[in-house]
């Protein structure tokens, strides 16, 4: 009996993970928003929010947790020849060492501009979890776009990120 049940959660265990593995975040269509947030800690995050603000689909962008030591000229030298997007519109917040803290961060962000909506950048095996966190931190009170980055992620990280996942979940479920 024991037996049977540890097989039937290995099975669940594993089926979550391939459904989580081939419905990985997709890219969002062009629609506006007050802000896009991006997440630092992958390729292409930033890139796509400056890409979102450069074609109006938003006013300003935080790029959530940004190491303490990063600049704005540090970005314009990245971006190459984006200045004035970037002093006029992007926000490096470095207060956020996680997930959890990003939207935390985000949270106090939004507020203080009185957003009410805004664009998730993100990678696309990332997205799941960063929406839920964001979810959590700010209940209904945004419009969230999820917009993913698409990359190749490897097995391994995607292993990774499903169990970060589920532990996350289970974490709230059982308030710790």
């Amino acid at each position: 009996m024991i037996l049977r049940f540890f097989s039937i959660l290995v099975l669940l265990y594993l089926l979550g993970f391939i459904v989580f593995a081939v419905t990985l975040g997709t890219p969002a269509k062009d629609q506006r928003t007050d802000a896009v947030i991006a997440i630092t800690g992958g390729p292409g995050r930033i890139e796509r929010g400056i890409d979102v603000l450069s074609h109006g689909l938003a006013k300003r962008m935080l790029i959530a947790g940004t190491d303490p030591s990063v600049t704005k000229p540090d970005l314009i030298r990245r971006l190459q020849g984006k200045k004035k997007l970037v002093d006029c519109c992007v926000d490096l917040g470095s207060e956020s060492v996680d997930t959890r803290s990003n939207a935390e961060e985000a949270t106090r962000w939004l507020a203080k501009r009185g957003y009410k909506s805004f664009r998730l950048v993100t990678s696309d095996w990332h997205m799941r979890r960063a929406r839920y966190e964001f979810r959590r931190v700010m209940d209904d009170n945004y419009a969230i776009v999820p917009d993913a980055v698409r990359t190749q992620p490897s097995f391994m990280t995607l292993f990774s990120e499903y169990n970060k996942y589920l532990l996350r979940r289970v974490a709230v479920l059982l308030e710790i």
